[in-house]
């Protein structure tokens, strides 16, 4: 206990110490939010993958997902790794910096509105962030309650008031240079313990070889797996098509996060992007698949502990148990893994809400000439109400922290992917094929939480990302075209003429 209290202390003293340390930076309104746009490659890189991976993943989507689909889960790893990492990168790194900065955008609602020319459209987008960032923020609460329960016996409304209280003094303090950092220190935590804890877990299982063999001659479901033998260590799965749907949300959906393509605006240079690139794709390779490559072993756990009391497995609690017989040290590691892992989450998810909610939606038009001094506080004050709000919810959440996630990146997803990649590269996108956008991303996603016609919250997210990416080209095109001289005006910052070395290019 000893040891895993003095981990934990020294790794909220150095939170706390980093946001005292990035206060300079926090002064003004682009240096609070955006760090002054000069925020180099690997921060960036690290700041976009712990924003991504949270105990949502460690916890909820590797037990769930481990359990249903076995060593094939590490699929969805690798399709974060390539699509959610690398090819966000690719795709949209470079021309969000360089748009949103002609712009002069700090956040995505901020953009929509100069892309688009709508304030409306800048309003509605500031909301759909606000009001589904939240049950987001309360599954990572929940996640890591459940490894504090397992490791300190600590109730869960403590954990969740300290992680809250820690966030708010170093994102209130330094804000995003302050979480820039602090992503920083918490990715190599995420990177050691990983690997520490794989190691460790298939150890216990008598190596690697005979966990899978093990696993193989678990007896098959015919319900799960149609009677396919050594389903769980197969190469697809049980299940590849729900396994699918799962890839696409957890992979695609951060192409229209705010939290995560907020990165891009931050970023310094040319070199930082490719660097950048390289450094979060091996970072994603990683963490996820490492989760969901442990997960995938969850089978071999199989104890009442894992279960309610009417003998319904509770996903969250199988890596909890998983790790439960290690060492010492090592649950020491874990626990401040998930923290790192969480608290980098959650400061990304609440500077977002709360410089949308101010810069999109009070100033000017709730609060007329908002002075740069104003703003911040405004935004301080409410990084202290989104949290208090997300600690309410998560002292009673509704649902599996995978429900949870999959309702808020397929509200976020659904409404802002399709819009946003096609504003960055395509002129003829129409203010009312983003209105379509919006409307059927969260449409989709919240009428299904009352109705049920897609079973999965999961799949009914990466349906409403795949419509939106339909609906949105096709109304473009069925309705009138915007204005040509203001969309080639937008655009001509991608043909703004720059110097580089030969060492950058042959031409």
């Amino acid at each position: 206990m000893g040891i895993k209290i003095f981990l934990l202390v020294i790794f909220f003293a150095v939170m706390v110490g980093v946001g005292i340390y990035s206060r300079r930076h926090a002064r003004s309104v682009d240096g609070f939010v955006l760090g002054g746009r000069s925020v180099g490659p690997w921060l960036t890189a690290f700041a976009y993958g712990t924003s991504y991976f949270s105990a949502v993943v460690f916890v909820g989507y590797a037990g769930q997902f481990g359990w249903k689909y076995g060593i094939a889960s590490t699929w969805i790893g690798i399709g974060n790794a390539v699509l959610g990492s690398l090819l966000a990168w690719v795709v949209l790194g470079r021309r969000t910096k360089v748009m949103t900065q002609h712009l002069g955008s700090k956040t995505m609602p901020d953009f929509f509105g100069q892309r688009y020319d709508s304030k409306a459209l800048k309003i509605t987008a500031s909301l759909i962030v606000f009001v589904f960032l939240i049950p987001y923020t309360a599954s990572v609460y929940n996640g890591l309650s459940r490894l504090f329960g397992m490791a300190f016996n600590i109730p869960y409304s403590w954990c969740v008031i300290a992680m809250a209280v820690f966030t708010a003094l170093y994102v209130i303090l330094g804000g995003y240079m302050a979480t820039a950092i602090n992503d920083f220190i918490q990715g190599i935590i995420m990177l050691i313990g990983i690997v520490a804890v794989i190691a460790a877990v298939l150890s216990g299982q008598g190596g690697f070889m005979n966990a899978i063999s093990e696993m193989a001659q678990i007896p098959s479901d015919v319900a799960v797996t149609q009677g396919q033998p050594g389903a769980f260590t197969s190469f697809f799965g049980p299940d590849p098509i729900n396994l699918l749907g799962v890839v696409v949300l957890t992979s695609l959906g951060t192409w229209g996060l705010p939290q995560m393509i907020g990165k891009f605006y931050a970023i310094r240079d040319e070199k930082s992007i490719n660097t950048g690139t390289v450094i979060s794709t091996l970072f994603a390779v990683v963490v996820s698949g490492g989760c969901y490559f442990l997960g995938g072993f969850g089978r071999l756990f199989d104890s009442p502990e894992i279960y309610d009391g009417t003998g319904v497995i509770v996903y969250d609690s199988i890596i909890p148990y998983m790790l439960s017989s290690l060492p010492d040290i090592l649950i020491g590691i874990v626990v401040v893994l998930v923290l790192s892992a969480s608290m980098s989450t959650l400061s990304s998810l609440v500077l977002t809400s709360s410089s949308t909610l101010t810069l999109d939606l009070l100033k000017d038009n709730v609060v007329k000439n908002m002075s740069e001094k104003k703003q911040i506080v405004t935004m301080q004050i409410l990084i202290v109400f989104f949290l208090v709000v997300s600690v309410v919810i998560a002292l009673d959440p509704p649902t599996f922290i995978a429900q949870l996630m999959g309702i808020s990146w397929g509200a976020l997803a659904g409404a802002f992917l399709a819009p946003f990649l096609y504003g960055l590269y395509w002129k003829r996108v129409t203010k009312a094929g983003v209105w379509a956008g919006f409307l059927v991303g969260t449409g989709l996603t919240v009428s299904n939480m009352f109705i049920g016609y897609i079973e999965s919250s999961i799949n009914a997210g990466a349906a409403a990302m795949v419509a939106g990416l339909i609906v949105v080209p096709v109304v473009s095109i069925l309705t009138p075209g915007p204005e040509k001289k203001r969309v080639d005006e937008i655009f001509e910052c991608y043909n703004e003429k720059v110097t580089i070395t030969r060492k950058r290019s042959l031409e």
